[in-house]
């Protein structure tokens, strides 16, 4: 009877079974992830941070500290001296000129308002003060000489009187000179206070002005630039880009730095600037400012830079304190003016060890002209003698020298030790007014005219010196007064000669201490010469009066 039964429900199809087995799949899933959800909640609510939070009490809140000074001490420094430090403005009114063509050589710092001209395009080292500090300044001919002219420079006290050091360059020609302290106020329609010049040095670049002061100021105190030492630290005070107070921190980089500057018929213009280098910042505007070292003494003033981006490069210099007190004593002086002794000779600042060795010397120079009226001639000093001592002491070189000689007092005696073709001499020469003998040393103004001289067949130089050379042309024995002697009308590139610098255009006068009276006289010394001799040629400007230079070398 079953069996009706079981035909009338029959098995469930393989669809049913598929959308029984989805549905099942689909609970499943979802009360899992149900009951994932209540654990999560679960959990999540035992550590709700409003509702339960953590122990943080052992915590210790941070602490701002006091101020501490730091080891280098620079600030402590800066703080001592800052006072002491000026800005200083200067105006040069409008003035007419006969002249207007060319530039002048007008060296002038800091910013320039009204005149935006700049060097023209030269050597890294053309026009001193002009290249160093942007070529600001100077005649180019335009309208801005109708102009009032303002720079900015720095200085600092020296004296609670008003009495101020800084650099001749910033206040040369300004009409009107005004000075801000630290503590007056920093707007620009404030000119500050007027200042007066007391003395100035173009030789050293250092000018000394004064301001009216009813309180003493502060001051600042000069250091002794000898014990200064290579890698010290160095801070470089002033107002660069007319941004005052400005502090830049820096290394001494070298000492005795000089740049050659020679002025008209090769005399050195600045023999007397032996600078500081350093690497701090020194910006147009710093000009003036102090140098001062870790013991917050000034060690140097603030005087160029070498750039050619018008700005620092690295590559500062500061003249050394000892020179600016010298100077500074002299300037406060009754005749507040510089006097500085002289005996009357020229020399050449660079020998070669050839030079050296063939005139059998090695400290001490070779008088290259010595001035009629001057002590040395007097004392029958000759050019070619070879000075080597002063009062006994032996001198070093002609900085040794100059440094020695300009110190002492105009009218006192001096014994100079000398050599002559190999012979010891000594003279007693009176000091005379260097200012006075340097005219004289600079005589008259000549023409920068090179010889014309048609070359002539090779003598017999050319294959083992390099050069050619003629009789001296009538024009150059004209200008120079030379009666004899043979001019230098070329010069191969690479040769011995060029190695050296015997320049084309120059007259020989003697070779290893022999007369070159002719071209026959040149060519019978040349023609004894063999190779690893030293070779020292004494020549001669074609352009120039008196003035010998020696110029030497080994033959290869």
């Amino acid at each position: 009877m079953n069996t009706p039964d079981s035909q009338n429900n029959p098995s469930p199809t393989l669809l049913d079974r598929i959308r029984s087995r989805k549905l099942t799949a689909t609970f499943t899933i979802l009360a899992t992830l149900s009951f994932g959800i209540l654990i999560g909640s679960v959990l999540t609510s035992n550590v709700s941070g409003k509702e339960q939070q953590v122990d943080s009490s052992d915590a210790k809140p941070l602490v701002i500290p006091s101020p501490t000074q730091l080891s280098n001490g620079f600030s402590a420094i800066v703080k001592q001296v800052s006072p002491a430090v000026v800005n200083i403005n200067t105006e040069e009114l409008p003035k007419q000129s006969a002249n207007r063509r060319g530039r002048r050589a007008l060296p002038q710092d800091g910013d320039n308002s009204n005149n935006d001209d700049q060097a023209a395009p030269g050597g890294d080292m053309q026009d001193f003060f002009n290249r160093f500090f942007g070529g600001q300044g100077g005649d180019d001919g335009s309208d801005a000489i109708n102009t009032e002219r303002r720079a900015l420079g720095s200085g600092f006290i020296v004296d609670p009187r008003g009495y101020i050091i800084t650099n001749n360059h910033v206040v040369a020609n300004a009409d009107k000179i005004y000075v801000k302290l630290s503590t007056d106020s920093d707007d620009d329609a404030d000119n500050g206070r007027p200042a007066t010049v007391i003395g100035v040095d173009k030789d050293t670049d250092i000018a000394v002005i004064k301001i009216d002061t009813k309180q003493p100021l502060p001051t600042i105190k000069l250091g002794n630039s000898d014990g200064a030492q290579v890698g010290d630290w160095v801070l470089a005070i002033g107002s660069p880009f007319a941004l005052a107070k400005t502090v830049t921190a820096g290394i001494i980089s070298a000492k005795n730095r000089t740049i050659d500057d020679p002025g008209p018929n090769g005399i050195s213009q600045s023999q007397f600037q032996h600078f500081i280098q350093t690497d701090a910042a020194i910006n147009p505007g710093n000009s003036g400012g102090p140098l001062v070292d870790m013991a917050g003494q000034v060690v140097g003033m603030n005087t160029a830079i070498y750039t050619q981006s018008m700005g620092s490069q690295g590559v500062g210099f500061a003249m050394p304190s000892n020179t600016i007190a010298q100077i500074y004593n002299m300037l406060i002086g009754p005749e507040h003016k510089v006097v500085r002794g002289s005996i009357g000779i020229s020399f050449q600042q660079s020998l070669s060890s050839a030079v050296k060795r063939m005139y059998g010397f090695q400290n001490g120079v070779i008088v290259s002209i010595v001035t009629p009226s001057g002590g040395a001639a007097k004392a029958g000093i000759q050019p070619g003698d070879v000075i080597v001592s002063i009062d006994g002491r032996n001198i070093k070189d002609g900085d040794d020298l100059v440094a020695d000689i300009s110190s002492r007092k105009v009218g006192s005696n001096v014994k100079l030790g000398y050599l002559r073709n190999g012979k010891q001499g000594t003279a007693e020469v009176v000091i005379g007014d260097r200012a006075k003998t340097y005219a004289d040393l600079a005589g008259s103004d000549d023409d920068d005219n090179s010889a014309s001289a048609t070359p002539q067949a090779p003598d017999t130089g050319k294959s083992l010196l390099g050069i050619t050379v003629s009789a001296v042309p009538a024009a150059v024995t004209s200008r120079t007064g030379l009666k004899s002697g043979v001019i230098i009308t070329s010069v191969r590139p690479g040769s011995f000669a060029d190695e050296i610098g015997l320049p084309k255009g120059f007259v020989i006068t003697e070779i290893n201490k022999k007369p070159v009276r002719n071209e026959a006289d040149y060519r019978a010394i040349v023609s004894t010469l063999k190779s690893k001799d030293d070779v020292v040629f004494v020549v001669q400007s074609p352009a120039q009066k008196n003035i010998n230079s020696l110029i030497g070398g080994t033959l290869p």
